[in-house]
């Protein structure tokens, strides 16, 4: 495999590591991502009118994507643990789904992108979505969860939006 195409987490016998990145500089660097959930009209209009039993979905999951954010290194199990300076969460309503669109900005100042931060707050916060309106439609749909965005380090910009 050439060096351009080598996965970095695998050492020269093909087993798991972790990436070292100390020889690398400190840099601003931030990520967002996104995802959505889709459900039943039904769902959909008690998640918005905030008549979930489980109480406030939107602020609910916002914590538990910023949560999750801050815990990614104990859940992936090769990445890097990381100062985090900013985690912020939205969700959205979208009627067109129906459901809730979620998006993830994670920054920090370090020697590794935050990408995967970014996408387990969405992934998470889709979750929360998701256990918070299930008395209602078990049937909802987590997907598209993706990176949309990837500012700094060696490998530069990514916009893929």
């Amino acid at each position: 495999m050439d060096k351009k195409h080598k996965i970095t987490h695998l050492d020269a016998s093909g087993q798991a590591r972790m990436v070292d990145v100390g020889s690398k500089d400190a840099s601003d660097r931030w990520a967002v991502a996104r995802g959505r959930v889709s459900m039943s009209s039904k769902a959909y209009e008690a998640a918005r009118a905030g008549d979930i039993k489980k109480g406030d979905l939107r602020n609910a999951a916002q914590l538990a994507g910023i949560m999750a954010a801050k815990k990614t290194a104990e859940l992936i199990p090769l990445c890097h643990p990381l100062i985090l300076n900013h985690i912020q969460v939205d969700i959205e309503w979208d009627e067109q789904l129906p459901g809730a669109s979620i998006r993830a900005e994670v920054h920090t100042r370090g020697r590794t992108g935050v990408e995967m931060e970014a996408l387990t707050a969405v992934t998470v916060a889709a979750l929360t979505v998701y256990d918070m309106i299930k008395g209602i439609d078990k049937g909802a749909v987590i997907d598209s969860i993706r990176l949309v965005e990837k500012h700094g380090g060696r490998s530069g910009d990514l916009i893929l939006e």
